[in-house]
């Protein structure tokens, strides 16, 4: 039979026992003697023991309390822990995050973004997970995942929450004796003659749905990554088309960068997390970080024209 004992009441007696004296604990628990007493007086008369032996010199536990005393400081222990363990969630010194995202942001923004937060929050263990799109929708679904990251158009109903963060423009990655290289910009009329290595998913309807028709590549090569089509640029001819957020991975690969024009197309970039979903202090707080950390961080290409200088300098190089 549960009986109405109080968490106060628990502490008054552990306090007794650890001073030895009413009027110390008293002192500790920041109460006049009177009321310490009187929560020592109620807690025996719940329990119907008595719990303490009281002297002039000391106060110590009674054969009951002896028995009684270490399951009460295992009691406040656990709760102790529980609530310290609440408070650090809280305060972000722990959590757990797990993110995912395909690979154009893999290589691009999602470290930059991870580092910048950890940074920040070294308690909060952030777990990365580079898939394919389809992978970090079911991810949400299935809540093995707590945010995604992907283009914005690929979310077309309610079974996700759409966070906008930015609109990147697209640029095109060409050989670095590609003629169109000579110029300080690319046209979609001047690349359809390209073979276009592509990795988009959905292309048609999240890229060339805002192009002319006429102006359409006449040749694609379809692949699954876009390291890979990168790779495959740099041995043939073609072209690559990436987010300018994409230049430092498009330079790795020794190749040239430049806007794509006439007209400018933008990738959309967004985070996605589910519906409804409860999140933890930890994912509310990467969540937040994030739509703030991207469209600063992507404020820092194209619009900058450090990547527009970058092309060029390497051509008054040659």
């Amino acid at each position: 039979m549960a009986m109405d004992v109080t968490l106060r009441q628990l502490r008054a007696f552990v306090a007794v026992l650890d001073a030895s004296s009413f009027s110390e604990a008293a002192k500790a628990m920041h109460l006049s003697q009177a009321a310490l007493s009187g929560l020592i007086k109620e807690l025996e008369s719940r329990l119907g023991v008595r719990l303490l032996d009281r002297s002039t010199r000391r106060v110590s536990a009674s054969a009951v309390g002896e028995v009684f005393e270490p399951l009460v400081r295992r009691v406040l222990s656990n709760l102790d822990e529980a609530l310290e363990g609440l408070t650090n969630l809280k305060d972000l010194r722990r959590g757990l995050v797990r993110v995912a995202a395909p690979e154009t942001l893999s290589c691009t923004l999602l470290p930059e973004l991870i580092a910048s937060y950890s940074s920040r929050y070294p308690g909060v263990d952030v777990r990365f997970d580079d898939v394919p799109i389809q992978q970090v929708l079911a991810g949400l679904d299935n809540a093995s995942t707590d945010i995604g990251f992907g283009p914005a158009g690929v979310v077309t109903d309610e079974t996700v929450d759409v966070h906008f963060m930015c609109a990147d423009p697209l640029w095109v990655a060409l050989r670095a004796d590609d003629p169109l290289t000579e110029g300080e910009a690319v046209s979609w009329r001047g690349l359809r003659d390209r073979p276009l290595i592509n990795y988009m998913p959905n292309i048609a309807i999240n890229v060339l749905a805002n192009v002319p028709s006429r102006h359409h590549p006449r040749q694609m090569v379809s692949v699954h990554r876009v390291n890979t089509a990168l790779s495959m640029l740099r041995v043939r001819q073609g072209a690559v088309i990436c987010p300018s957020m994409a230049e430092p991975l498009v330079r790795g690969f020794g190749l040239q960068f430049l806007p794509l024009e006439q007209p400018t197309v933008r990738w959309s970039i967004a985070a996605f997390v589910r519906p409804g979903a409860s999140l933890s202090p930890a994912v509310e707080s990467f969540l937040n970080y994030a739509l703030d950390f991207v469209p600063d961080r992507a404020r820092k290409y194209p619009e900058s024209g450090r990547a527009r200088e970058a092309a060029r300098s390497i051509k008054r190089r040659r």
